[in-house]
């Protein structure tokens, strides 16, 4: 057996026969088919009787073949690398060619010099021929697959069998290196169990899995795109499987597979709690959002952050004439920078590195590039961080906005699209308010814009939504550090609830909202049921397959709380165009005055000491109530 491995290497290590080589194999096949086939219906004695003018009739034959198979290119492909399509071709060739050979006959009728060749001599010889080509090619791919395997080949099972799990397992027999034996397929259909699927048996998915997989020495599960849902809806199942040392690998989530491309065992990852998070599919009208954004100039800034860069990613999915990407972090913007080139080359993009607050800076980028769409995400979003720092707070997330948006009023920007978030609803720290105050801004300044008060037609759109698993700063990152590390991870309460959702999902409902609406509307997204962080925590550390990881309950930080909410409580939403974004009812604000406080507010905050820019944005924010920190007294003194 070991010497028939080493000439198998020998063999699959050298170059791939030459296409004649093939082709000869191919026709002797042809003759050695036409012979069996006679010898079938007329017996080896009168075979032998009449070879010379067999021998004759096989030529002609062969002539037929080699027509057929120049026509269907049956001898190109590389016999190890065959595939399903290749086996079509023959298929497709042995029948053109037996179709030619009958009429042949039939036109040249009885003839001395040829032997009596009936049809069913002649299907029986196309039959054969397609025995034989199709068994050498399946025999040869075989024995490479076997000989060629890694020797740290692992067996996995493939958790799905229709499309997405037939595509995985193509790809694990296609690829050359493949570190996976395909050893099995899991379905939840009950008629598919124990049946066999494309040379392997079928297991069912239920709660047998973990034990028949270490019976049978299969420590990997392979998830099909299609069968997430299916697979999120079974945790006692995942949670056995992950105890008993079973890795689940999936397919990333960022990217919708769409049933045809291919799918790469390179692209599999280790199952994390942002794959398992329960979620809807979201659709988006691509073709509104395409008509809207395509050919057009679109501005991004935030454009190197966690929301940003995604929605990078997806506007440039629609083609835009040219795309204006901003964010004052260096390293991460020469990654977009990268990404753009080697993943959308045929899309012209600036990356910037600026400051939005630098207004002469965002004037001259307005002034060069007149971006018709401004989808605005840059902003500091960390609460402790601006509870400490809000000076920072106001002249990045308040004069940056203020610069963006009037420059936007300035250049004719067709649309203003502001991300914000559900801190600020009846905010508790600098940050939400922060954003509150922009919220008011933008909102006020397209109130005055329609009624006449101000010169210009850019519509602004604000989108509010919860925090985003994956993003950076975010619980996810933080807990696997902490778990890496043996633990403790930390929780601030064990009440303490958020809502979340995975970035590209928040970005598609940005760029639905921003496209489709007309201006004024504060959009606010349905996030699905909020998480418990404890519950979110204790999932991770089953996933990890860690041992003896404590949770551990620090307190509430600065300024936060235990429930976010997404609606003002004097506020109601009215449902859209999309079912999972409603439309909240704000208060209205007058432009002028809004704009006198916040240009009071920004100038005399490089002056001002913490307490004082705080207690100005609780002037302009009256429902901003401190909670755990140092601006609760001023709370006290306003009461």
């Amino acid at each position: 057996m070991n010497s028939f491995k080493k000439l198998a290497h020998w063999y699959f290590s050298r170059a791939a026969l030459p296409y004649w080589s093939i082709l000869m194999l191919d026709c002797m096949f042809v003759v050695f088919a036409g012979l069996l086939a006679y010898t079938v219906h007329h017996g080896s004695a009168q075979t032998l009787d009449v070879i010379e003018s067999l021998a004759a009739t096989m030529c002609i034959f062969l002539l037929c073949f080699l027509l057929s198979f120049k026509i269907f290119h049956t001898y190109n492909g590389v016999i190890r690398y065959s595939s399903f399509n290749d086996l079509l071709r023959i298929g497709g060739a042995v029948v053109l060619a037996v179709v030619l050979g009958a009429a042949i006959f039939l036109v040249l009728g009885p003839k001395s010099w040829l032997v009596e060749f009936g049809l069913a001599d002649i299907i029986l010889m196309g039959l054969f021929v397609v025995a034989f080509m199709w068994t050498i090619r399946v025999w040869v791919k075989t024995i490479f697959e076997q000989t060629s395997r890694r020797p740290d080949t692992n067996k996995a099972y493939i958790l799905g069998i229709k499309t997405g799990g037939a595509a995985l397992a193509k790809s694990i027999r296609s690829q050359v290196d493949s570190p996976f034996t395909l050893d099995g397929f899991v379905s939840s259909e009950p008629e598919m169990e124990h049946r066999m699927l494309m040379g392997v048996k079928v297991y069912p998915f239920d709660m047998s899995l973990p034990e028949v997989m270490k019976k049978n020495k299969v420590y990997t599960l392979i998830v099909s795109p299609f069968m997430m849902d299916e697979l999120r809806e079974n945790e006692d199942l995942i949670n056995h499987l992950v105890t008993d040392g079973i890795k689940i690998l999936v397919m990333p989530h960022a990217r919708e597979w769409d049933g045809k491309t291919d799918l790469k065992i390179a692209d599999l990852h280790p199952v994390n709690v942002e794959d398992l998070l329960p979620r809807a599919k979201i659709e988006v009208d691509m073709e509104a959002a395409a008509e809207l954004l395509e050919g057009n100039v679109v501005m991004i800034t935030g454009a190197a952050g966690s929301i940003g860069s995604e929605m990078v990613r997806q506007i440039a999915e629609y083609k835009p004439r040219h795309l204006v990407l901003v964010d004052q972090a260096e390293t991460p913007m020469h990654d977009i920078r990268l990404m753009m080139k080697n993943e959308y080359p045929d899309i012209k993009a600036e990356t910037v590195v600026a400051d939005i607050a630098d207004k002469r800076m965002m004037e001259r980028l307005f002034n060069t590039f007149r971006p018709e769409y401004v989808f605005h995400a840059a902003a500091y979003k960390h609460v402790p961080m601006m509870e400490d720092n809000p000076y920072e707070a106001i002249i990045n997330n308040v004069h940056g906005t203020m610069n963006i948006a009037d420059l936007a009023v300035k250049y004719g920007t067709k649309k203003f699209v502001m991300v914000s978030t559900d801190k600020a609803v009846n905010p508790t720290n600098v940050m939400g308010c922060s954003k509150r105050i922009c919220e008011i801004y933008v909102q006020s300044l397209d109130k005055a814009l329609k009624e006449g008060k101000v010169e210009g037609e850019t519509q602004f759109v604000t989108t509010r939504f919860g925090n985003v698993l994956g993003s950076n700063g975010s619980v996810i990152p933080i807990f696997q550090e902490q778990i890496k590390k043996g633990g403790p991870v930390t929780v601030t309460h064990p009440d303490i609830i958020r809502f979340f959702m995975l970035i590209p999902e928040a970005c598609k409902l940005v760029i639905e909202a921003g496209t489709m609406g007309k201006g004024g509307e504060i959009y606010v997204f349905d996030m699905g049921e909020p998480v418990r962080i404890a519950d979110l925590a204790k999932r991770m550390i089953k996933l990890s397959g860690a041992k003896d990881v404590e949770i551990k309950f620090t307190g509430l930080r600065d300024g936060e709380k235990l429930y976010e909410e997404v609606l003002n409580d004097k506020e109601i939403t009215l449902p859209t165009f999309h079912p999972k974004i409603m439309v909240a009812k704000v208060r209205e604000y007058e432009f002028d005055e809004v704009k006198a406080d916040l240009v009071e507010l920004v100038a005399s905050a490089p002056t001002s000491d913490d307490m004082t820019i705080v207690a100005g944005m609780k002037r302009i924010v009256p429902e901003f109530k401190s909670q755990h920190s140092k601006y609760e007294q001023l709370d006290k003194d306003r009461d």
